[in-house]
């Protein structure tokens, strides 16, 4: 049985033509890197990076009662997010499973778009059209619709003044304004997942390569460098981001996952899950289950997904994500641990790298934290 064949962005001829490495990633064609990930990743920590993040799913809830809708559907207070303004929120299952965190934009008062993960996109849309019986709104699948561009790095907000009248400086972390960037309409948000400021431009398929040409353009002086997924996912491992798949699963509850604070039980609208997640907060509360750490390598070996954590010759937890961190210079890994040895500098902790324990450092998340 053949496969089917992966869905390429509007920027494709563009990745090849800059000599992308290219891989499957959800379905999706994607650049990994374009030449070195680490350049890559240094270059968005010091200066700026432009990505492409077209895969991801963009879906758009409208009508009288999409505020109750989304308030019913996810565990965030939708209804309590201003117009230009976004949240970061999860859907759940009734058993109180992440189906996916979500970045969501109120556009208009009775318009916001769902902004899901590229591999769940249609069980979110799937998710949201089948709990949207009985409001007075519409869910409607725009991923063909958008293209998405990312420059993020400490230089962003300079390389966009130049290409837009949008008033960048007021706006906000977690907000984002209709405009004109290099001649293109776009939504422009000041949203990232790197752990740096930057901007995410929602534009037309149509217009996604005029605009990665004008900020290639007006970036070069600064300089920005296309990057790919490689190093934005050691971008957001130093930045303690979680990662669907990784740390997030419907395995695991927010509350599991130290995220209970984006569950609003103070919501008047019930939700889906709602009953699940009560018992889930009040068990992370008497009796913490494992709880989501950073590691630090001591040697240079570096720790993956899968791996287990050890103390003491027993097994106390699992590495989530691993990778080299090209800031700290040094193997960093997340991971979830029994809550007895999930204290920053707890001793004896190692990662089980091929039949040898590694000693690893416990240390609070994030590991890096960009200056203000």
């Amino acid at each position: 049985m053949s496969s089917s064949p992966l869905r390429r962005t509007a920027l494709d001829a563009v990745h090849r033509a800059l000599g992308a490495t290219m891989t499957d990633f959800a379905g999706w064609d994607m650049p990994l890197r374009y030449g070195s990930e680490r350049d890559e990743h240094l270059a968005v920590r010091t200066r700026a990076g432009l990505f492409d993040l077209s895969h991801m799913g963009e879906i758009t809830v409208t009508g009288p009662q999409a505020a109750a809708l989304l308030d019913h559907a996810l565990v965030g207070d939708l209804g309590a997010v201003a117009v230009g303004r976004a949240r970061y929120t999860m859907i759940c299952r009734e058993d109180g499973g992440i189906l996916d965190d979500l970045i969501v934009y109120r556009l208009r008062e009775t318009e916001y778009m769902v902004v899901a993960n590229a591999s769940n996109a249609q069980v979110v849309l799937d998710a949201l059209t089948e709990r949207s019986a009985g409001f007075d709104a519409e869910v409607r699948d725009d991923r063909d619709a958008y293209a998405l561009l990312a420059v993020q790095g400490p230089e962003s907000p300079g390389i966009l003044k130049t290409l837009t009248d949008a008033d960048l400086d007021s706006l906000k972390y977690y907000a984002g304004l209709p405009g004109t960037v290099g001649g293109v309409p776009a939504l422009i948000a000041r949203t990232g997942y790197t752990g740096e400021d930057g901007f995410e431009l929602f534009v037309a398929p149509a217009d996604a390569e005029k605009l990665w040409q004008a900020l290639t353009d007006a970036g070069s002086a600064a300089g920005l460098v296309p990057c790919g997924l490689s190093c934005r996912d050691t971008l957001r491992l130093e930045a303690g981001m979680p990662l669907y798949g990784h740390e997030l699963s419907t395995g695991l509850t927010p509350f599991d996952a130290g995220l209970g604070r984006v569950v609003k039980f103070g919501k008047e609208a019930d939700f889906v899950g709602r009953a699940a997640l009560a018992e889930a907060a009040a068990r992370a509360e008497q009796n913490p289950p494992r709880v989501l750490v950073g590691l630090v390598a001591e040697g240079r070996r570096v720790p993956r997904a899968g791996y287990a954590v050890v103390a003491g010759g027993e097994v106390i937890g699992e590495v989530t994500s691993g990778a080299p961190s090209p800031t700290l210079g040094r193997p960093i890994a997340m991971a979830y641990v029994d809550a007895a040895h999930a204290a920053p500098g707890t001793a004896g902790v190692g990662v089980d790298i091929r039949g040898t324990h590694e000693p690893y450092e416990v240390v609070a998340l994030p590991f890096y934290r960009r200056r203000k």
